[in-house]
């Protein structure tokens, strides 16, 4: 039996184990059936969270941290106040994800899509806390989360086809000078993309976007995220990037056959595109290749961090160790939407990785 915590955390609109709907069809595994019940059978401790199904990073990880340790959620008084939003949501009290939450939990993070954002951000507040909501908050009222000291409780995060850098997936949209709607598409996929874009749109009336995760995925602000996000030097680091598109003649990159229909009009939206963000950003042809929602290149490393290619004999802490690129929308690790997807044998190799890291770590 594993001794980690593995705790699984989904990405935009998105759902986990205190939704009903994960009942009717499990967010990992999917139309293949729950990976959770699969790897617990395989002797790991498995659980699946459910944080704002399109909330901001900040709010997630504090979700995320109340249904781990079994308390209030609290997203803080100073945030709540500058965003105008409630200080406190859901109480998990009597439902922790992990009975016995202490300082001996050794938690491996694992976050699909904006779910690894997610989980970058709650291992920054684990491990430093929040400094403005020290100032803020009396003493006795300022939640665990916030005083930090708790990296230790960290033992690896793992990001699944995720968005470290931003996707172009959006910003494209703001710049005047790229016509999205002169890229080439069949007229199905542009009905498809239109709800995928479903709230997507930023807030304009300055408030915390509590239930708009948009904006911390352009290239812009995950930016300002990695300034903020540090890599621990403890912890072991993995990313899995994605790729559902093949470059064409012209520099672009379209759509492989057996992509997810929703991603279709997206993936070639962002195979066409090229640009500066407001920010400064250069987006260059680097930037094509995509799974369909999430840019190739992004999912690789936050940047800035250490990264290098998996190398299984040569696994280092405090590293981005990222795997081979899977050839895969984005959906292919949940199990597929329309499409059926067997992804046991992948997360089944992946978590007996980590777990002999631990043995490794332990003297084992």
């Amino acid at each position: 039996m594993s001794r980690l915590q593995y705790v699984f955390v989904h990405g935009l609109s998105g759902w986990g184990s205190y939704d009903a709907a994960y009942r009717r069809m499990p967010y990992w595994g999917m139309r293949g059936g729950d990976l959770m019940a699969f790897l617990r059978a395989e002797g790991f401790s498995c659980c699946a969270a459910s944080v704002a199904p399109t909330g901001s990073a900040w709010d997630r990880a504090c979700e995320l941290y109340a249904q781990l340790a079994g308390t209030r959620v609290d997203y803080g008084q100073a945030h709540s106040e500058k965003y105008h939003h409630a200080r406190y949501g859901r109480d998990f009290t009597d439902c922790p994800l992990i009975p016995g939450w202490s300082s001996e939990t050794r938690l491996v993070l694992l976050g699909h899509s904006f779910g690894g954002t997610t989980v970058r951000m709650l291992s920054e507040l684990l491990a430093g806390g929040d400094e403005t909501e020290r100032l803020a908050t009396p003493p006795e009222q300022l939640s665990p989360l916030f005083a930090g000291g708790m990296a230790d409780r960290i033992h690896s995060i793992v990001t699944l086809a995720s968005p470290m850098n931003g996707t172009t997936a959006y910003d494209l949209f703001l710049d005047p000078d790229f016509d999205s709607a002169q890229v080439k598409v069949p007229w199905w996929s542009k009905a498809l993309a239109r709800m995928m874009a479903l709230g997507t749109s930023p807030r304009q009336d300055g408030r915390d976007p509590a239930d708009y995760a948009g904006p911390d995925m352009h290239l812009d602000r995950a930016r300002a995220l990695n300034q903020r996000i540090r890599t621990l030097p403890h912890v072991w680091y993995f990313s899995v990037p994605c790729s559902a598109t093949r470059r064409q003649a012209d520099g672009t990159w379209r759509p492989k056959p057996g992509i997810e229909r929703l991603f279709y009009a997206r993936a070639c939206q962002i195979g066409a595109y090229s640009g500066r963000t407001a920010g400064g950003i250069t987006v260059d042809e680097a930037w094509r290749e995509s799974d369909g929602l999430v840019n190739t290149i992004s999912a690789t490393a936050p940047d800035g961090a250490p990264s290098k290619p998996l190398d299984r004999a040569d696994l280092t802490p405090g590293v981005w160790q990222a795997f081979p690129v899977l050839d895969g929308d984005h959906m292919w690790l949940q199990g597929g939407l329309m499409h059926r997807h067997d992804i046991r044998a992948f997360y089944l190799d992946l978590l007996n990785l980590i777990d002999r890291l631990d043995g490794r770590r332990d003297g084992g």
